[in-house]
């Protein structure tokens, strides 16, 4: 005969099996998404000196291209959880009697299914009684959705495509080395990738007038991309620059208008059309209180120099 120490333990087991419980298994879910893989292949630097090779003007426009090939790979992945709902022991102090209500209720549906010739839905005849007996487990709650928890179960993943890519972009607003002779000046591109090249203009000086050729550098500090390119200038720029930084930087105001017409001619004359546009437009503005004497040059620009400006409409 069983001992009263080994009866003891069977109770002991028996109510921890049924404080422990068991889980409610609800459906799997699944889940879908797509996703991709870009793995870099090759970084290159390119400098577009743009044309002619060499430089005969004060200004060049120079394009830098940031290009990248990628492998690009698309995967479709499906995430499988199982659900369920976790055992409470609370719950059954409402949910046996709701089982014994709902298992009455599938035995009537049941009844009445037969009176119907088997027309009312598997809902009222099966999930009713499925729901009583669930109820009536001791060591299960019934399946809640909105108390359900999940884990990952599996993790599936199909190979869609596979595919290489190229992409050219510009070196927006990145560093560029511009080395002239001994001297080496650091210039930004701008938003599209483009340096602004201009002899005339600051950080050069008349000191560059000199130089043979500028060297270009660009870097990227993340990979270590780099590309350099050289642009040679002519023989005749140098002299032309010495002439022009006077023509252009001198003071203006010291100057009569006669002097200002010589100015932009002669610098059309020697083919920097741009300075001459830029000085024309700059001694427009500053006649821009004075309409007499802004008419008074713009009469002996179009007489001695026969060019028309353009005078900026007010606001």
């Amino acid at each position: 005969m069983p001992t009263r120490s080994s009866l003891r333990l069977g109770a002991a087991l028996c109510g921890a099996l049924l404080l422990a419980g068991c889980a409610n298994q609800l459906p799997q879910r699944s889940e879908q998404e797509e996703r991709v893989e870009r793995k870099l292949l090759s970084h290159s630097l390119q400098i577009d000196l743009g044309e002619p090779p060499m430089l005969e003007l004060p200004q060049r426009r120079v394009r830098i291209h940031d290009q990248r090939t990628f492998e690009v790979r698309e995967f479709e992945v499906s995430r499988r959880y199982d659900r369920y709902t976790p055992y409470q022991p609370w719950r059954e102090l409402y949910e046996i009697p709701l089982g014994a209500v709902a298992v009455v209720a599938g035995i009537t549906a049941n009844v009445l299914n037969v009176v119907a010739l088997g027309n009312l839905p598997d809902l009222a005849t099966k999930g009713w009684i499925d729901y009583g007996f669930a109820g009536l487990n001791p060591a299960m709650n019934i399946e809640t959705n909105g108390r359900s928890q999940q884990n990952l179960a599996r993790i599936d993943e199909r190979l869609k495509d596979e595919r290489t890519e190229h992409s050219s972009l510009p070196w927006a607003e990145r560093p560029v080395s511009v080395r002239a002779g001994a001297r080496t000046y650091e210039l930004l591109t701008d938003r599209h990738g483009v340096l602004h090249l201009n002899l005339l203009d600051s950080p050069f000086g008349l000191q560059d007038a000199r130089v043979a050729r500028l060297q270009l550098n660009v870097e990227d500090p993340q990979d270590g991309a780099r590309a350099e390119a050289v642009l040679p200038v002519s023989r005749s720029l140098g002299g032309k620059l010495r002439e022009a930084h006077d023509l252009v930087y001198a003071d203006l105001e010291s100057d009569e208008v006669g002097q200002w017409v010589h100015r932009v001619k002669r610098l059309a004359e020697l083919g920097l059309e741009e300075e001459a546009s830029e000085l024309e437009q700059s001694l427009i503005e500053l006649t821009r209180h004075d309409p007499e004497l802004q008419q008074e040059f713009l009469a002996d620009l179009r007489k001695k120099a026969g060019r028309q400006a353009a005078v900026p409409s007010g606001d």
